[in-house]
């Protein structure tokens, strides 16, 4: 166990031993990836040992009061299993003005029971156009209009003294052209070239090209990129920009560039980050003839980084923002072997689409097929859940799933975006088209949360007509709308997320458009500033403020007092012959079972009694006080838009969940 003294401590004392016991256990596998990745090419143990003193020399730099939080989390290491994890994301500019802006609206946070707070946007990006922050000039600043790096340490700070673990974006992938290594590749310098992929001319870019997907074929075509001043004698060269022009992807091929990353999470781990999320882990290694998406060395990226990581600041967890399919998804938390671990944590994209088209579609056949056939996760990692985030929705619908559901994966992908921008008869949703492929028939999606649930249309119906009761029933199903989707998140097992605004059903934010260099990127209409004169609404009895913060309060508060909804379960999806329901178990395997059942059709739902097999078993939970499912005869009959929650515990309460 790792003795709380001073940075300073003499070589040799105890802390120092359990550093290097640390080093040793962890040595075999660390020198084992590395000969996958670099052997034959780079003097292995060479290698292993600059990495070690890389950890070395952060261990020994560590703060005393990271170094306690590693002891506590080393002796719980379960503990970002546990059911008071709860997760909030907001860009930092537009929640608080200003880092210490931030600062000031921590007490808001907890009101909502937040452990787990993603702050976005923070490191330095290029000026102008930055992707939203994710073109990064200096992985060891702050961006200056927020504050300085000790603002940044001083929040880390705050939040840990309030139990709040703190996470930021990690930009692995890439860098912005702008970045001190571009600049010094640009200029001639053959080492810092070597950190970029980088082409004389277009044979090779051209064969890479045959299969590589667009990730924004609107607004930056293609995967490569000519600089005309690249090189000493400024004769040019294609360099590869998965993403935009002015991002230029790393390559892992060279140890320098992972030993660069490397360092960059060791140093914010000092800093107090506790959660690194690592963006676009899954386009780290190229591969000709591929989608270059997935590889088998991006696992091994993955793996190296935790490992080494684990023996500098074991308290520290590592995020997989992996926005794949399905079956590559799992992976990215160490699904496919048991031997070295992975990412602790990783997002649920498949549970967040699966969301919003049954809400849409009114169907949950869809989301049965494709959430049954997730493999399960490893016991010591877990999801993180959610309904929005600051980017798009990408429609991941597969022939499979489709098949089995017994609809068509193009059209019913088409029929999604066609409903979420407003384009399908009766459609309440008030969304937008990011980023259409033409070729491959891809359209995503963006908007708020409230926007895509028919809360801001239905607001418009009530303001011009408050006494209408059509508009006023409008407004109460899009409101059930938006708390079945999170009642589904924050119980699916895993560690639920809340964007920012959410939980005020806050609308799109149209302002982009008056910004020259943001009016392009319609993601930006869900990325909206905070109104705290709005929040002032949620303590306000009858306002749709109040009525969803007090839900996702009241869920958050049972969340927490359910121990069989901790990490390291396993979720089960039941089928039934009503195609609106959606039903789980969450199998924890020391506190026994959770069961979700909700019901996305505007009518009742009825599935037998009996619905988990575990008949006389069951006990309701008390959510919000008047449920949405009852017992008729033999049958469970869940409410239009219903949810309700259930335990195996005769302990529990005695209402179900309802939505309003």
């Amino acid at each position: 166990m790792i003795r709380t003294r001073p940075a300073d401590d003499e070589p040799g004392d105890e802390r120092q031993w359990s550093l290097e016991a640390r080093v040793d256990l962890a040595r075999p596998a660390i020198e084992a990836i590395a000969r996958t990745l670099y052997g034959g090419r780079h003097d292995i143990e060479l290698l292993v040992e600059t990495w070690f003193g890389d950890v070395r020399a952060a261990a020994g730099a560590r703060p005393a009061s990271l170094r306690e939080l590693d002891v506590r989390r080393s002796t719980n290491p379960d503990w970002f299993l546990m059911t008071d994890q709860i997760g909030y994301v907001a860009y930092a500019d537009r929640f608080g003005g200003t880092i210490d802006g931030v600062g000031t609206h921590l007490d808001y946070l907890s009101e909502l029971r937040v452990t787990y707070f993603h702050l976005m946007k923070v490191i330095r990006a290029r000026q102008g156009a930055n992707d939203g922050g994710y073109a990064v000039v200096d992985y060891g600043d702050v961006d200056p209009a927020l504050g300085t790096r000790k603002d940044l340490e001083n929040l880390a700070d705050e939040l840990r003294r309030r139990g709040i673990s703190l996470c930021l974006d990690v930009v692995i992938n890439h860098t912005a052209r702008e970045h001190p290594w571009a600049r010094a590749a640009a200029a001639g310098s053959e080492p810092h070239r070597a950190y970029y992929h980088v082409f004389p001319d277009r044979t090779l870019p051209d064969r890479y090209e045959q299969h590589l997907p667009e990730v924004f074929p609107e607004i930056a075509p293609g995967n490569f990129t000519w600089e005309p001043d690249m090189g000493a004698e400024g004769t040019g060269a294609w360099v590869w920009t998965t993403f935009n022009t002015y991002q230029w992807d790393l390559n892992y091929a060279n140890p320098d560039v992972f030993r660069e990353a490397l360092r960059v999470v060791l140093d914010l781990a000092n800093l107090g980050v506790d959660v690194m999320r690592l963006d676009a882990i899954a386009f780290t290694w190229k591969r000709l003839g591929t989608d270059c998406q997935n590889q088998p060395e991006a696992h091994l990226i993955a793996q190296l980084l935790r490992a080494l990581v684990a023996i500098a600041a074991p308290g520290v967890l590592l995020k997989a923002e992996a926005i794949v399919s399905p079956e590559q998804l799992v992976p990215y938390l160490g699904a496919h072997q048991r031997q070295r671990r992975e990412c602790h944590v990783a997002y649920h994209n498949q549970l967040m689409v699966m969301l919003w088209s049954s809400i849409a579609s009114q169907d949950a056949r869809l989301a049965t097929e494709a959430l049954s056939a997730l493999p399960p996760t490893p016991a010591d990692a877990t999801w993180v859940t959610y309904l929005r985030c600051h980017d798009d929705i990408g429609w991941a619908v597969s022939d499979r799933d489709a098949d089995a559901a017994e609809m068509s994966a193009e059209g019913h992908r088409r029929f999604l975006a066609s409903f979420y921008s407003g384009g399908f008869p009766a459609s309440y949703a008030e969304g937008g088209l990011f980023s259409s492929n033409p070729a491959s028939g891809d359209v995503r999606t963006t908007g708020s949360a409230a926007a895509l649930c028919g809360i801001s249309s239905a607001r418009t119906a009530v303001a011009a007509n408050p006494t209408d009761p059509h508009a006023a029933a409008m407004l109460d199903l899009a409101v059930r709308r938006l708390l079945l989707a999170y009642g589904v998140v924050i119980s699916f097992g895993g560690i639920p997320l809340i964007y920012m605004g959410d939980e005020l059903a806050l609308d799109n934010d149209l302002s982009y458009l008056d910004d020259p260099m943001l009016a392009d990127d319609s993601r930006w209409m869900n990325r909206p500033w905070m109104d705290w004169a709005l929040a002032e609404r949620r303590k306000v009895p009858g306002t749709v403020e109040h009525r969803v913060f007090g839900a996702l309060q009241r869920m958050i508060d049972v969340r927490r007092v359910t121990p069989m909804l901790a990490g390291g379960g396993r979720t089960w999806i039941h089928r039934y012959d009503a195609p609106s329901v959606l039903a789980w178990a969450h199998d924890h395997p020391r506190h026994g079972v959770f069961f979700g059942v909700v019901n996305f059709a505007e009518v009742a739902a009825r599935i037998p009694s009996s619905c988990f097999g575990y008949a006389g078993l069951l006990r309701p939970l008390d959510v919000l006080g008047s449920g949405l499912a009852r017992v008729v005869g033999d049958d469970l009959v869940i409410e239009p838009l219903g949810i309700a929650w259930y335990t195996d515990a005769a302990e529990s309460s005695v209402c179900p969940v309802g939505a309003d």
